[in-house]
């Protein structure tokens, strides 16, 4: 009688087609462990099979990217013999099951996608969505979440530098916790993950293997169902400490010349691991199972193979190199068995108690795997579903003041000074910005500086896919743009609901070709990324689909880092420019864009209207635009405007440095268009000489391109109050939800 009967099947998230495909690639049935192999190789998570067609579509390269997607993390020229190795990752299932220890996983496994190619982690950053805060639960995950990011990014030394935190109905039941890390290497000394050399030796280093987390990328490839607490096992448990000794021991051994391929032990474990070292070196591979360092009594290979046990690494070593290599991790305290070899048989052989367990040709496991082309809506039947329709009636606001004190108290634009003191931002000393438009830190021992940003804005993405996505891409432009980098390549996390859905699927093949377009015009490639679908929930009190959220994190490079910018007022007198689209210089109240705006949302209780439409060619030449004042030190306060608009804007720069504005209305426009409107493609900029500004501009022969971009003053840095709210007043009411909320 069989062992897999279809409920075996089911139980492991294959459908009984795959398992048609499974009994086809190996010629027979698959015996238990066998089956858990292709289970995991052929979920979602590791996998990408609803998504990689679309994936394929993505501009990846340019002149300074060294490795685009495909690798544990992208990898860009940064000059001088150095380069930046950067991913985010998603952790959003572990996390809504198990709070602290999910999002403490999240962030110990994108530390590891990076170190493992031979990088130095200098910053960490997120991006959080969760759900309603009157939700039951949504306390408890916020303070678990934020305390996990932070338990384990400080213990292991590695700054957190920005973030974002949003809150809507949308995420009650499926939070999403997006974990990204920035390394720097040198340029001669990458690693890869490609198995190479027929009996050269694999080497397992770091923790040992438990039972934690098995079917951890089973449980991230499919939607929550009622029973989400009883997932808790599948939560792996970390470590900061020994990844902190792991990392020093793998850079240890990165210097000396012993090897020849490292890959990280992530999601599916030792399986994805190996299969992905194998396969990338065309090679094959044998285990001995025996070997494995083990934690609990009588693990079986099953386990072993499908464990998510933390802090692990797979290694393939030079020929003679194995003592050297044991004696370095044994030096830091830390597990080193040699536990197989690379082989030329394209098969993955597990063998254990002397027999063989497994026998996988490594082609239907990888490159072979499933490819769906998802049936999807097309851009004008989504909006149709969506019931997005343009807004009728377009209300106004009567005191512009008292609207922007209660949206600075909202949770979508409160102060996340609670969450950011949690996370150590200054460990390492190279941290020169934290809280601006982007995070800031020194490349070590050099003048130049990496900028780091994460964006997107979901309910933008939810109205309009396509215009969401290239929305995401440009407001990580701006925001590197504004503190005075050059946008060099962008890294993702794709967090959309089940792709089995044309709608859903709509959105995230929509978002992608928004996203694509951006990246092309901004050249702005992607060289790595995360692809996170079923984030849905039938759990108890939760919603369904989760708006999409395609997370986007930017890198940029500023080559003196004397010249960085801040959003800060700095004196009194300087002069406030809003630097944008010329219709705003040359008015056009049609373009002022209140739909899907927070102002309507929070103020109106409304949720309509359209995405503000992004202008690729006006973002490209506003940021170059930006980047010449700064060079030429025109400017001392650079602030990119988005959710809020204009009177958020202002309202920032002006708590940033302790002065207010005096500040004017435009006859042009209502005053919620003008104050709140959440047009694209601007920036507040403060100018101490305005005479030098307008030398500067007057001597410019601006081409057809840049003359598409507008200055108009909008008021004077001077005293303590903004729009009639006191500068304390409106400090309160931005401290005010996290304090009233966490009662701290």
């Amino acid at each position: 009688m069989s062992q897999i009967t279809p409920e075996i099947v089911e139980q492991h998230g294959l459908s009984p087609e795959e398992y048609e495909r499974v009994l086809a690639g190996l010629g027979r049935e698959p015996n238990l462990v066998e089956l858990g192999i292709f289970s995991v190789m052929w979920s979602e998570h590791c996998s990408y099979k609803s998504s990689r067609l679309h994936l394929k579509k993505l501009p990846t390269e340019a002149p300074w990217v060294i490795c685009g997607p495909g690798e544990n993390a992208g990898i860009i020229d940064i000059g001088d013999g150095q380069a930046a190795i950067f991913k985010m990752e998603s952790h959003n299932h572990p996390s809504y099951i198990e709070p602290y220890q999910g999002a403490a996983t999240g962030v110990g496994g994108i530390l590891r996608d990076v170190f493992t190619m031979g990088a130095r982690p200098v910053a960490n950053a997120n991006a959080l969505r969760f759900g309603r805060p009157d939700h039951p639960k949504m306390k408890h995950l916020v303070q678990g979440v934020v305390a996990g990011i932070g338990g384990y990014g400080n213990c292991v030394g590695v700054p957190t530098v920005c973030g974002e935190t949003n809150f809507h109905p949308a995420y009650d039941g499926n939070i999403l916790v997006n974990a990204m890390t920035v390394g720097v290497a040198d340029a001669d000394k990458i690693f890869y993950s490609a198995a190479t050399g027929v009996g050269n030796p694999i080497v397992y280093v770091g923790s040992k293997t438990g039972r934690d987390g098995i079917h951890g990328a089973t449980m991230a490839s499919a939607d929550f169902e009622e029973d989400a607490e009883a997932k808790r096992p599948t939560v792996q448990v970390g470590d900061p400490f020994t990844e902190k000794l792991l990392i020093e021991a793998c850079l240890e051994l990165m210097a000396t010349d012993a090897i020849v391929a490292i890959q990280d032990m992530g999601a599916a474990g030792l399986t994805s691991s190996s299969v992905e070292m194998a396969t990338n070196g065309k090679a094959g591979i044998r285990l001995d199972m025996n070997m494995v360092p083990c934690r609990e009594e009588g693990m079986t290979p099953y386990e072993m193979m499908l464990s998510e046990s933390q802090e692990r690494m797979l290694m393939v070593l030079k020929p003679g190199k194995e003592e050297m290599a044991a004696a370095i991790f044994k030096k830091w305290e830390l597990d080193f068995a040699i536990i197989g070899e690379v082989t030329d048989t394209r098969h993955m052989v597990l063998e254990f108690d002397g027999e063989v367990v497994c026998d996988i040709p490594l082609g239907p496991l990888a490159a072979d795997a499933p490819e769906y082309d998802r049936p999807y809506l097309s851009k004008e039947e989504y909006t149709k579903w969506a019931e997005i329709t343009p807004m009728q009636d377009v209300p106004d606001s009567d005191d512009p003041g008292a609207d922007l004190l209660a949206l600075m108290a909202t949770p979508n634009l409160a102060s996340r000074r609670w969450i950011s003191e949690q996370y150590d931002s200054q460990v390492m000393g190279d941290t020169l910005q934290t809280g601006g438009d982007a995070g800031v830190v020194r490349v070590h021992g050099t003048n130049k500086a990496l900028a780091i940003s994460t964006d997107c804005t979901p309910r933008y993405v939810h109205a309009d896919p396509y215009e969401g996505g290239k929305q995401a891409i440009a407001e990580a432009y701006r925001n590197l743009c504004a503190v005075g980098a050059k946008p060099l390549a962008v890294t993702n996390c794709l967090n959309f609901a089940n792709p089995q859905r044309p709608e859903i699927m709509a959105q995230f093949v929509h978002a992608l070709e928004g996203m694509g377009d951006a990246c092309r015009t901004l050249d702005f490639p992607i060289v790595s990324g995360n692809v996170s679908l079923y984030n849905e929930s039938k759990a108890t009190g939760g919603g369904s689909a989760i708006l999409p959220t395609p997370a986007i994190g930017g890198v940029g490079i500023i080559e003196d880092a004397s010249q960085m910018m801040t959003m800060a007022f700095k004196s009194a007198g300087d002069a406030i420019y809003l630097v944008g689209p010329e219709f705003w210089a040359t008015p056009d109240p049609t373009r002022s864009h209140l739909g899907k705006s927070l102002w309507l949302k929070e103020i109106k209780g409304r949720d309509e209207g359209r995405t503000p439409p992004t202008d690729l060619v006006v973002e490209r030449n506003a940021g170059a635009i930006i980047h010449e004042l700064i060079a030429d030190g025109l400017v001392n306060a650079v602030h990119d405007l988005s959710d809020g608009g204009l009177a958020v804007g202002l309202a920032e720069m002006a708590m940033a440095g302790g002065m207010g504005a005096d500040v004017e209305a435009s006859a042009d426009y209502t005053a919620a268009q003008w104050w709140f409107g959440e047009d694209q493609g601007r920036y507040l900029i403060t100018v101490p000489d305005v005479e030098a500004l307008n030398a500067a501009l007057a001597k410019g022969t601006r081409d057809s391109e840049t003359a598409q971009i507008g200055f108009q003053r909008v008021g004077t840095v001077c005293g303590d109050n903004l729009l009639g709210q006191s500068l304390d007043s409106l400090r309160d009411a931005h401290r005010s939800f996290f304090d009233d909320w966490m009662g701290s």
